[in-house]
């Protein structure tokens, strides 16, 4: 023999995969995960792959019988990073978020940053990824994925979607081994852009390779014959293939008896049969050894698995010794052993007679007993082995609570699940199981699974009225918050009926109703809220109250109350009760998000850090992304175009199930294709905004995207589709007075009504909207009330007009964006071009040099036929030139929409010109560039042909 399996055995097939794992570990971050069956290899291709990085790896597993620790397989991993920290008594050089490990990895705890108070899950999570930053080039190993609680999961999902540059994560798992429909990270999963990696699935080997296995382990002995026998009792598995290595290189017999001797086994191909046999070699304290590791289950020291045995500290170092002399057990640094397969272990665990395992069971529970803390997990397994089903509830209750306590909302929820399911559980104690598993999921980043786990838990009759109402409110609020979906408040309507017994949480669940503004439950939202704080009087509650503060100022800001701003002034940013803190950032990110609408853009950013922060404070990671979320939308509205689809697009696969990302990128990506004249993309982003608008219970995201749509049909000439859209969204303004948050809406809407010859339908739009908008703070709307009433004042009254676009354009650079700005100043242009035409040939240039400077090519190209049409003469130049081999202006406008994938006739549409000439347009540009139109894009991204000439616009200032 040449080794032991996993140590001696050559590295046989694999090749590719070991060629992408290594070539992803030399360019971090990277993120390679391993995916296959018990016994295929992973530890072994993981073994290979990180031998010859010159990186720190820290390796970390998963068990089934964990004790309940917040990211227990990582924090396992950190422990040996100490060699690579300054010894004391040098000061830690690590960032100060880093000391809220101290608690959790004592033994560096002189070579972290002081420990802080209290550290939730969320700062521990960040406090993980700042050292793992720290300490430069790391691979961090977590096998056995499958077995892993869901803040480890949700760790290294938050990892991979932000890798520090120097980190590698190279995960294993079995998939059949994983909850279904879930995926191996508890969430989908995209590398972001610039993260090596891949995902390797590994099969079986081949016949070829198992004879190069046996080859390498039993030299000439290995005959084709050997081979083909092992490979049909492996079935290319090669821990099955190695265990009858090992036991064949043992047995002393001449190279023709081998065959002979696989053939003679009873029990056909496998790890029983070679496990078994190992097993059977065993002196008397090997075997004790083996079966107190067997019915422990999880990695074990020597003087727990001496007490479980029944053995002296001397017999037990003996049976231990033999036991991994044998390949039977493995030592798991540092200092405990368990085996070397989960595979192996079923197998000696089934292998024990009934009265043993009894035996071995009840030492267990004694030793366990006696540590502390009590390791509750292992205790309630060995309880519930014994058969003690009470006592299994009882205990398995205490390690869910202890496990929540920690941060550990995974092993608390796998143990909530199986006591749910125990058919004679004790009514209270299913209430307070129920309940308590209802909270996990509300805090939960992944709502599908949360929403799923909930409405299985409605359906059991064996449920309270007032535990099924508090599981409802919960429901409600995720279906209507994360889903979007207003039938979450249908939930939220039962919810209250049901908690009649239960004020405080009938309260929380009237202040959600109160946010449904659709289909005229906007006029009920005051006497909820009022209902609310009725309960509250004779029932007082920190929190509940917090809620009910906190939607009085989401309802200010929506009606454009300048009272809100003095109301979040006073807004506590500390409170020792999480739930107000919670509440708080709630208020923020509302008022900010809202205050986007308004107009109110720096006063929103402001809003928007702080409630990102609070936010990460107080352990909500879904209303932290709301946040970024409306922090990119900002960015947009300011003018600052470059990667903002891209960083959308990061972020949406950070959250994938949070329906807010999704339509805030159909709306962003909608608004940048339309300026940018890829119509069919704007459409069907539009579309996809529009859908989610039509469930929202709130009106801004359906106003946002009919205008979006009416746009676009707008500039096609379809005049009667664009009313058919626009009509039922300005129903839904009118109904719920939105008139604060018409920015979008009004203009478009004015538009379209002249467009049809409907003069009176505009002017009595535009009187309303004057109206809404008294004493309302409102700065966009103003400015979309101006540019409202400038277009209604075009014919009639071309002074007036020429005032009110003015003052839009001014209003619009206030506030700063820049691109209703130019549009302004577009129509300003024209109701100037009568009278001033040398005016408006001034302000049709600035428009146009706006509109480039963002790259919005369609407005821009709108503008150069504007100019024509009115006869305001050529834009402006200092003479022009032959271009050469560069690109002429219009070519590079050309080759920009064609890179990005418009077809000709787009290209037209966009620029207003004839299809010929696009052709023309596009046949000079490939040709100076030397390029097909596939390969456009890449040259353009390399700089080719795209020098700007003297005859380009720049950026103006104002």
């Amino acid at each position: 023999m040449t080794g032991r399996p996993g140590v001696g055995f050559a590295f046989v097939g694999r090749r590719s995969e070991l060629a992408l794992a290594t070539a992803a570990l030399r360019h971090p971050p990277a993120v390679l995960l391993v995916e296959g069956e018990a016994g295929i290899g992973k530890s072994r291709l993981i073994a290979e792959a990180t031998a010859g990085t010159a990186a720190l790896v820290l390796t970390g597993s998963c068990h089934p019988l964990r004790a309940p620790l917040p990211f227990g397989p990582v924090m396992d991993a950190l422990r040996a990073v100490g060699p690579a920290l300054p010894p004391p008594p040098a000061p830690p050089t690590l960032p100060p978020s880093t000391g809220a490990l101290a608690p959790l990895l004592p033994d560096l705890a002189d070579r972290l940053p002081p420990a802080v108070e209290t550290a939730d899950r969320h700062r521990l999570a960040h406090a993980v990824r700042a050292l793992l930053a720290a300490l430069g080039e790391v691979v961090l190993v977590i096998e056995d994925l499958h077995w892993a609680d869901e803040a480890t999961r949700e760790l290294l999902l938050l990892l991979a979607h932000d890798l520090p540059p120097g980190l590698s994560l190279l995960l294993s798992y079995r998939a059949e081994d994983l909850p279904p429909d879930t995926p191996v990270l508890g969430a989908a999963y995209r590398r972001p852009p610039g993260v090596a990696g891949a995902l390797l699935r590994l099969g079986p080997l081949a016949e070829a390779e198992v004879h190069e296995l046996a080859r390498s382990a039993l030299g000439p002995a290995a005959t084709p014959a050997l081979a083909e026998l092992l490979y049909r009792r492996s079935e290319g598995l090669p821990l099955v293939a190695e265990e009858d290595l090992i036991t064949l290189g043992e047995t002393g017999d001449p190279p023709a008896d081998l065959v002979g001797e696989l053939e003679r086994s009873e029990v056909p191909r496998g790890l029983r049969d070679a496990v078994t046999e190992r097993l059977a070699a065993l002196p008397p304290a090997g075997e004790a050894v083996v079966a107190a590791a067997a019915v422990l289950g999880v990695p074990a020291g020597e003087q727990l698995l001496a007490e479980v045995a029944g053995l002296t500290p001397q017999a037990a170092a003996e049976g231990l010794t033999a036991a991994l002399r044998a390949a039977v057990l493995r030592e798991d640094p540092p200092t405990r052993y368990t085996f070397r397969h989960v595979l192996a272990q079923q197998v000696a665990y089934r292998r024990l007679l009934g009265p043993h395992r009894g035996v071995l069971h009840r030492r267990a529970v004694a030793v366990l007993e006696a540590q502390h803390p009590r390791p509750l997990v292992q205790l309630a397994h060995h309880t519930l082995a014994l058969g003690d089903r009470p006592g299994w509830q009882r205990l398995a209750e205490a390690a869910a609570e202890q496990a929540v306590a920690l941060g550990d909302s995974g092993s608390a929820e796998t143990l909530l699940r199986r006591l749910l399911a125990e058919p004679e559980l004790d009514p209270d104690r299913r209430g307070r199981v129920a309940l308590t598993l209802a909270r996990i999921a509300a805090n939960g980043t992944d709502s599908a699974a949360s929403t799923q786990t909930l409405t299985a838990m409605l359906a059991d009759p064996r449920l309270a009225p007032g535990d099924r109402g508090e599981i409802r409110l919960t429901l409600g609020i995720l279906i209507a918050t994360h889903a979007g979906d207003r039938a979450g408040f249908d939930q939220l309507a039962l919810a209250v009926d049901e908690l009649t017994d239960r004020p405080i949480r009938a309260s929380r669940a009237l202040v959600a109703l109160a946010m449904n503004e659709r289909g005229g439950e906007g006029r009920l939202a005051a006497a909820r809220l009022d209902r609310a704080e009725r309960l509250l009087v004779d029932h007082p509650d920190q929190a509940a109250a917090a809620a009910v503060r906190a939607t009085r100022l989401t309802f200010q800001a929506r009606q454009g109350d300048p009272a809100v701003w003095t109301g979040l002034a006073a807004l506590p940013r500390a409170a020792e009760n999480p739930e107000v803190l919670r509440q708080s950032a709630r208020a923020l990110f509302n008022t900010g998000d809202i205050a986007v609408e308004l107009g109110h853009d720096q006063r929103a950013g402001q809003l928007l850090r702080e409630a990102r922060r609070l936010a990460r404070q107080a352990a909500i990671p879904y209303l932290e992304c709301y946040s970024r979320i409306a922090l990119l939308r900002l960015d947009g509205l300011a003018g600052h175009w470059d990667g903002l689809a891209e960083r959308f697009a990061a972020l949406g696969a950070e959250f994938p199930d949070l329906a807010m990302a999704e339509s805030e990128r159909s709306l962003l990506l909608g608004r940048l294709a339309a300026a940018r004249g890829r119509l069919a993309v704007a459409q069907r982003e539009f579309t996809a905004a529009a859908r989610f608008g039509d469930r929202e219970s709130q009106v801004t995201t359906a106003l946002r995207a009919a205008a979006g749509l009416a746009g676009l049909r707008l500039a096609e000439g379809d005049t009667a589709q664009a009313t058919a859209t626009l009509a039922p969204a300005v129903a839904a303004l009118r109904a719920a007075d939105a008139w604060a948050r018409s920015a979008e809406l009004l203009p478009v809407a004015v538009e379209c009504a002249l467009a049809e010859g409907e003069r009176r339908a505009a002017a009595e739009l535009v009187e309303q909207a004057e109206q809404g908008l008294a004493n309302v703070d409102a700065p966009a709307a103003l400015a979309a009330l101006e540019q409202a009433r400038g277009q209604l004042l075009a014919g009639p009254d071309q002074a007036g007009a020429r005032a009110a676009f003015t003052r839009a354009r001014e209003l619009w650079w206030q506030i700063g964006r820049p691109y209703q700005a130019a549009r302004a100043e577009e129509q300003l242009a024209v109701a100037l071009s009568g009278p001033e035409p040398e005016a408006a040939a001034d302000r049709l240039a600035a428009a146009e040099q706006a509109y480039l400077a963002l790259g919005a090519t369609s407005d821009a190209a709108r503008c150069q036929r504007l100019r024509r049409d009115l006869g305001l003469g050529r834009t402006p130049t200092p003479g022009r030139r032959g271009y050469g081999a560069l690109l002429s202006p219009r070519e590079l406008q050309v080759a920009e929409l064609v890179a990005q994938g418009a077809s000709n006739q787009d290209v037209a549409q966009a620029l207003f010109l004839s299809p010929r000439t696009v052709e023309r347009h596009v046949a000079n540009l490939l040709h100076k560039l030397g390029v097909t139109r596939k390969e456009l894009g890449p040259a353009l991204a390399a700089g080719a042909g795209t020098q700007r000439s003297p005859d380009a616009w720049v950026p103006p200032t104002y």
